[in-house]
């Protein structure tokens, strides 16, 4: 059976027990509508935008990505508990999971949960509203333990979704855990990291992300620690520039020496929850042309597999450090629409204008920390 913890002692001579929670690669809801041959229908009714859930303004609900969740794992709510594939995101700070009155077709597919069963569930009599670049999930809160990676986390506020968007009924996870910082919350709810802190489940305030490479086992995150295992050389801290997200400054991104993206400096998000690399238009085009790609108008490249080999890495420069992505990593294979490129454009819609989202593609090349007690990223590329 799936295991959803395994706990490490005295990891490096250190005491503290860190909480490892497995992650797994599933389908992004792209890749799923792909090969069903929905996608491109879906792409028109509903146009991209990977930058929503960056754009919230004081008196609106966040948004969260549209199409691109692809890591889970497995948590539990309620008394006995009840197991659920979330999303680890650190794009979005609420957790939500289907429930049993919820008739959406999405939730006809996915695990639901039953607040009748839990003797330890609370209603908390509010509604709840999550906006998504293709649709909405809309339901009410409550409060029950929730257990990650074996912490029991009481009295943690959750959502329970009544209606899902269409787009959810292709997601493999049944909900999602958001990691942003509690401002981003809707309904001022505290995360469930948040909790772990406040209670003293975890002995230090950061937790940490590995997505390993090529489908393989062993993606994690881990609360209360960091694995140097997984990278290479030392952390590189850099400050959070802005406490809502996890939002960094980012120097340039440069082809071979030459700055082709990100041109004086520009601000970057690391979100897990977003399966690509986004940028504006104009810098996601030039990136495209100078290795190669043929984009589309959403920015998408299209390259000769056969070139891969050739293609330059590209340079992610942040806090005075150089992060290289190589081909291998930025063009991904598929049967149905060949070779592509990770990178995708923001729409210079007025909404997220010079935002980057540094999203899976990158995050595989890089172990990650996230230090909610000194506000700060740690990066490192991969051992």
């Amino acid at each position: 059976t799936m295991k959803s913890v395994v706990i490490l002692c005295a990891m490096l001579a250190l005491s503290e027990c860190l909480v490892r929670v497995p992650l797994f690669k599933m389908k992004t809801i792209r890749e799923t509508m792909q090969e069903k041959g929905l996608w491109e229908e879906f792409r028109k009714k509903y146009p991209s935008n990977p930058m929503a859930k960056f754009s919230s303004v004081p008196g609106t609900e966040p948004m969260t990505n549209n199409a691109d969740l692809s890591y889970f794992g497995v948590i539990s709510i309620g008394t006995p508990p009840q197991s659920f594939k979330v999303v680890f995101d650190t794009g979005s700070a609420n957790l939500w999971v289907p429930s049993i009155y919820c008739n959406s077709a999405a939730c006809g597919n996915h695990q639901t949960f039953d607040p009748t069963k839990s003797t330890t569930f609370v209603n908390e009599g509010t509604s709840l509203s999550i906006q998504y670049g293709t649709g909405s999930m809309t339901g009410f809160l409550g409060s029950d333990t929730v257990e990650v990676g074996g912490i029991q986390v009481p009295n943690q506020v959750f959502g329970l979704s009544q209606t899902e968007a269409q787009f959810m009924y292709y997601m493999q996870a049944d909900g999602i855990l958001g990691l942003a910082y509690a401002s981003e919350a809707v309904d001022g709810v505290l995360p469930v990291f948040n909790n772990m802190v406040q209670q003293s489940l975890v002995p230090n305030s950061y937790f940490s992300v590995y997505l390993s490479r090529n489908s393989e086992s062993g993606s994690e995150v881990v609360f209360g620690g960091y694995d140097p295992s997984h990278y290479n050389g030392q952390l590189n801290w850099i400050p959070v520039s802005s406490q809502a997200y996890w939002q960094i400054s980012m120097d340039s991104i440069t082809i071979n020496g030459n700055v082709v993206a990100c041109n004086g400096g520009c601000q970057a998000i690391v979100d897990t929850g977003t399966a690509l690399i986004v940028g504006p238009d104009s810098d996601i085009s030039n990136i495209n042309n100078i290795v190669g790609a043929t984009s589309s108008n959403n920015g998408e490249g299209t390259v000769d597999c056969s070139s891969i080999g050739s293609m330059p890495d590209i340079s992610f420069n942040i806090n005075g450090i150089s992060y290289s992505v190589p081909p291998s990593a930025y063009v991904s294979q598929s049967q149905y629409y060949g070779c592509t490129t990770g990178f995708e454009n923001s729409f210079s819609n007025g909404i997220g204008t010079g935002l980057w989202i540094l999203g899976d593609v990158f995050i595989r090349e890089n172990y990650v920390v996230f230090d909610l007690g000194s506000n700060y990223v740690g990066l490192a590329p991969l051992a």
